[in-house]
Parts: C-alpha cells; sequence; structure tokens
C-alpha cells in the first residue's frame, strides 16, 4: 500500500457535474466535486462513479489533475424517480467491474454516498476485499420525522438501517447527525467521524452588492431575499412565501428562489398558486437551477438569505451565505442550528413559523447596519470551514481505516498460518 491510495468514489443516484438546484442536486453534489478535487490535489488518487443520465456523455470524463468520472450504465439514460432507482443497482455495481477491468490498479477504498451508492459499495468492497466509507446526507427516519407527509419507501428505511451497521466508517456533516445516529440507528461513537462540508474561495471576495444586481439586472432599490436548494415540501419554501406577506408594505422586497427542474414542476405550481392567494406573486421570482459557479454573484445581490427548511443535515447554503457576507434567517433545525450563530450573523426560527420568519426578514431589510454586522461576523466564522480543511480531516480518517484495515489483514493471515 502506498501513501496515497486509490478512492472509488460512488455517487450511483446523481452526477457531481449536475447542475444545483434540481430534483436530487444540492449540497452533495457540491460535496463531492469540490472533495474529490482537494484529495486528488494532496496526492489522492479519485475515480468518481455515476448513473449515466446522457447518452452522448463519454464512458470516461477527465475532470483535471488525475480526477476522472465514470458515467456507468444502469437503467434508462434518462433522470428516474429515485424512489425507482435501487432497480439498477445491481446493473450498476456489474458494470462499473466492467470498467476498470482493463485497467493495471486497484483500488483500496470506496467512499460511498447516499444510501443507493452504499448499496452498491457493499457488493464491491466485499469483491475487492477493501475498506467501505459511507456519507448518509440525509436519513429517511429523520426526514419522516421532520415532515410526516416526506415519502420514503420502506426498502430505503430498511436499507439505511442495515448499513448504517456494516459501513467501516461513517462521516457526519455534524456532532448533531453523530447523536442521531447514535440515538436511533445504535452506531457506536468510534465508527463515525464528523467532518463539515465546505466553502470555496470564491464566496468571499469582497462583497459588491452594486456590482452584483448590474449583472443580474436587479433594481438597486429593491430589498432582496434569496433561497437557494432543491423546490420541494421539505424545504419549506411555502413559509417562506407566507413569511413575505409580513414585510413592510412601503418597502419594495423582492423573493428569488434559486432551484427547481421539470422534476419540481408540480411543487412550484403549489408555491405559485401560495403566492397567488396571499398577494405576493408579483414579489416572489423562480430563478431555476443555476450552475454552482454562478452562485456567488447571487449571494452577493442579496440583503438576506433564507433558509426555511423542515430538516437540514448540514445546511451549505448558509455556510456560502455567511462566506458571501449575507445574513441568514434559518429553520432551527439539524446542522443550521449548529452553523448559524443566533443573534451574531443571523436568526434560528422554529420551522414552519412564517410569521417568525417575516419578522426577523423585515428588522434584517429595515437595518443597513445591522444586516453590515451580521455580515461581517458570518465572513469570519466561515473562515474555517474551507475545503482544504476538510479535505486534510478526510485524508487523516482514510489513511487511519486503511491502517487498521492492513493491521487486520495481517492478523488474519497469521492466523490462518
Amino acid at each position: 500500500m502506498n501513501n496515497f491510495p486509490r478512492i472509488a468514489l460512488l455517487s450511483f443516484h446523481t452526477s457531481p457535474l449536475a447542475t444545483l438546484g434540481g430534483s436530487v442536486s444540492g449540497g452533495m453534489n457540491v460535496y463531492i466535486r469540490e472533495i474529490s478535487k482537494r484529495l486528488v490535489e494532496k496526492g489522492f488518487q479519485v475515480d468518481i462513479f455515476t448513473r449515466r443520465e446522457e447518452q452522448e456523455l463519454p464512458s470516461i470524463m477527465d475532470l483535471g489533475d488525475g480526477l476522472r468520472l465514470f458515467n456507468i450504465d444502469a437503467g434508462p439514460t434518462t433522470t428516474v424517480n429515485k424512489n425507482d432507482l435501487s432497480l439498477w443497482i445491481s446493473n450498476f455495481t456489474v458494470n462499473v467491474k466492467k470498467a476498470i477491468e482493463n485497467f493495471d490498479y486497484d483500488y483500496e477504498l470506496i467512499f460511498s454516498h447516499y444510501w443507493l451508492s452504499m448499496l452498491a459499495g457493499e457488493t464491491l468492497a466485499h469483491d475487492w476485499n477493501v475498506p467501505h466509507i459511507g456519507m448518509f446526507h440525509t436519513l429517511a427516519e429523520v426526514k419522516i420525522e421532520a415532515l410526516a407527509s416526506e415519502n420514503e419507501t420502506q426498502e430505503r428505511l430498511e436499507a439505511e438501517r442495515r448499513l448504517i451497521g456494516k459501513l467501516d466508517g461513517i462521516i457526519a456533516a455534524t456532532s448533531d447527525e453523530k447523536e442521531i445516529m447514535k440515538i436511533i440507528y445504535g452506531v457506536p461513537a468510534n465508527n463515525i467521524n464528523v467532518v463539515p462540508l465546505g466553502v470555496g474561495p470564491d464566496f468571499f471576495e469582497e462583497r459588491s452588492q452594486k456590482q452584483a444586481r448590474e449583472k443580474l439586472n436587479f433594481f438597486d432599490e429593491d430589498r432582496i431575499v434569496l433561497a437557494v436548494g432543491r423546490v420541494e415540501p421539505l424545504k419549506g419554501l411555502d413559509v417562506l412565501i407566507r413569511a413575505i406577506q409580513h414585510i413592510d408594505e412601503e418597502m419594495s422586497c423582492q423573493l428569488v428562489i434559486i432551484g427547481g427542474d421539470k422534476a419540481a414542476s408540480t411543487e412550484i405550481i403549489r408555491l405559485k398558486d401560495i403566492a397567488k392567494r396571499v398577494g405576493i406573486a408579483h414579489k416572489v421570482k423562480f430563478i431555476g437551477s443555476v450552475d454552482h459557479s454562478k452562485l456567488p454573484i447571487y449571494y452577493r445581490a442579496a440583503d438576506v438569505v433564507a433558509i426555511p427548511s423542515f430538516s437540514e443535515s448540514f445546511g451549505l447554503v448558509a455556510v456560502e451565505a455567511m462566506a458571501s457576507g449575507v445574513p441568514v434567517v434559518a429553520s432551527n433545525v439539524g446542522g443550521l442550528a449548529l452553523t448559524v450563530e443566533h443573534g451574531r450573523a443571523g436568526f434560528l426560527i422554529p420551522p414552519g413559523c412564517s410569521d417568525q420568519f417575516g419578522e426577523k426578514i423585515n428588522l434584517l431589510l429595515r437595518d443597513p447596519m445591522l444586516r453590515n454586522e451580521f455580515g461581517r461576523v458570518g465572513v469570519e466564522n466561515m473562515k474555517s470551514y474551507s475545503w482544504d480543511a476538510v479535505a486534510l480531516q478526510l485524508c487523516n480518517i482514510f489513511q487511519s481505516l486503511l491502517e487498521e484495515s492492513s493491521k487486520i489483514s495481517i492478523t488474519s493471515e497469521v492466523a490462518g498460518a
């Protein structure tokens, strides 16, 4: 084993190259893309495997500096409902092995993201006799508890309960997520490593709101409330739309929502209907999905970033907003509760409370000095959330796991002799 092992990173249900805000694209996609680049910079060799959704995509894509992405055939070459994707896990697993059979190397570690990838990773880890480490990003039982109407399959519930006890290591984004795994699933604390998500240097660039608004054709006199992420009931955007009712009438306020694709069309129609019924349809603008590289300019154009989610395992949008110098008004749930410093960089609100969201957003929109102070504190607090720091933590975890695996393997060989 060399000092820099080759890692097979599995992202079965979504490509790290997917545009942010789609039905299955969000913080996880950003995490995989950014952390893979940093791991390669530190000397690791990383191949990403994802399910092919477009026929014209090449089988292997060079992402630069030796980082590669494999588009693996598994089911239809189109977007498939996430709840149906498990039908093609076996097909994906077989084709991953076929994709590398002509290469003269072996993987020493599998890093799986989301429960569907872990199903494939479980088989591959067994066949290749390598450690399997996973990051769930979200857990079905936690989502159901946060929002009773969330549609989670029994298959996922059972698979997560089984997989969480079989992984050689688990990465949790927050200490809160670690506690949930210990309490609900009985995972030993020493099998869970807490490593946060990160933020890139583009978000820390000096903030010029006027220039950002000129580029986006936003009116300078408008107060902009920004929401970023998938458009689905769990994100609580209906709560935010109702909150805008509480903004002072004399204030020219716009709610700008980034995210949503064809799969979100039903939810977008529902949200537009709510905005119409409460009389603020003219104040709500749906942008659609936006490439992650363009997000910094939207953050800089905003006065407030609102995150009304009913559940968030980490809350990457909050980190990016604060790194951009924008105050955050967010639900007091999951990673948001740990990341947003209440009363200093933003406000934390009980989930579902549109009147309280409106009250705090209104307070910030009326007070530019308070916005600037919250923005300053947010930037300072986020300086430790760099992707380089995150990658370094993962490097140390991977090396420790591989060293332990090597010791176990040697002990087994001696015992067998």
